[in-house]
């Protein structure tokens, strides 16, 4: 079994601060262990830039050389690997590549995007890194199409880039929704891209026909604009708040399908929490949403809101299509999306590199 270093540059896995991207490393740390293989997070500096300030580049940089001091002095001797989750040009890895260096272990990069564009400009000096520290990496683990276009164009010597698609950290599919019940979303109320989101979902919903209900998951500082946007709907809509994952489970369940537009998501881990419950998903087909939805007519970006429309009214008026299109999802999730899968193609990859440093 092999000890394994675990750093995330941008927030740290037990950061308070809920995100998907705490969510995505946490998931990858039990991924990571689940064959009995110890995983550690060795350190929590949080080199993350978020307006392009040199000065603040310059100051995470000396925090680095301190941090990656203390690691090459005091990680443990028997550390066999070292894992970096997203590494990218506002936090990118100043650790890994120096600490591999100096204790001779292998380096391996998950969810590492590499941004050219951004070598010029207030975030040159951080892409730069983001860039070097993707050099660094003997193995590259994707999670989207989209991120594959850049490393694959810019991939260094042999570098091995390997798919892993994002996953949910359980063995087993939950139990089936009865396709009946509510529309739901789920989305947090942000400024941004989230609320674009909820402005694409209430003009969808303008065009609907016949009786429909939706319940609303999520809260966040742009909650207020939700419920404006929302107001027209009266008692068609309801807000649920904030629900822990527990409770969000038990709602997939009492649910009829799953409504979110997806505007610059990621890939958007709902989705699969939806479709692994059996839940038909009204998404635009979107880069890296569309690599965690089940094959299917999903509206292009072009085909706008009437696009979500079209597929909501479908489904609203067709139970048995609904339940047919959420039981074909849910298999879907179930070959390709689950933790078993995702070790299974981490170890398969990383295992040979251990071989050779041993």
């Amino acid at each position: 079994m092999a000890r394994v270093a675990f750093y995330a540059p941008m927030k740290s896995p037990d950061s308070p601060t809920p995100s998907g991207d705490r969510e995505m490393a946490r998931n990858l740390m039990t991924a990571i262990g689940a064959q009995g293989d110890q995983v550690e997070l060795v350190s929590r500096l949080r080199a993350y830039d978020k307006h392009g300030d040199m000065a603040v580049q310059a100051a995470l940089r000396q925090q680095a050389e301190v941090e990656a001091g203390r690691l090459i002095a005091e990680m443990p001797s028997d550390t066999d690997l070292w894992v970096t989750y997203h590494n990218y040009y506002k936090a990118p890895d100043l650790l890994g590549p120096k600490v591999c260096r100096a204790r001779g272990i292998p380096y391996v990069q998950l969810e590492s995007t590499r941004a050219t564009s951004r070598l010029n400009g207030n975030w040159s000096d951080f892409a730069q890194a983001a860039h070097q520290a993707c050099d660094a990496a003997q193995v590259i683990f994707y999670h989207t199409a989209n991120d594959l276009i850049t490393l694959e164009r810019e991939r260094f010597g042999d570098q091995a880039l390997v798919e892993l698609p994002p996953f949910l950290p359980v063995s087993d599919l939950p139990q089936a929704s009865s396709g009946d019940g509510p529309m739901l979303c789920v989305g947090m109320m942000r400024h941004g891209d989230k609320l674009a989101s909820y402005r694409i979902l209430v003009e969808a919903l303008h065009g609907l026909t016949g009786p429909w209900e939706l319940n609303i998951a999520g809260d966040g500082p742009a909650r207020p604009e939700v419920e404006a946007l929302m107001a027209p709907f009266g008692s068609q809509v309801e807000f649920l708040g904030q629900l822990d994952r527990d409770a969000l489970h038990h709602i997939y369940g009492r649910s009829s399908m799953l409504l979110w537009p997806g505007v610059n998501e990621a890939y958007g881990m709902v989705y699969l929490e939806a479709q692994a419950s059996g839940l038909p998903v009204i998404a635009q087909d979107r880069p890296g949403v569309r690599d965690v939805l089940a094959p299917s007519d999903h509206p292009s970006v072009d085909d706008g809101a009437p696009g979500l429309t079209g597929r909501i009214q479908r489904f609203l008026s067709d139970p048995d299509l609904r339940r047919t299109e959420g039981t074909r999802a849910r298999a879907y999730v179930g070959e390709r999306h689950l933790m078993p899968s995702a070790t299974d193609r981490f170890w398969a990859a990383v295992r040979p590199l251990l071989e050779v440093t041993r």
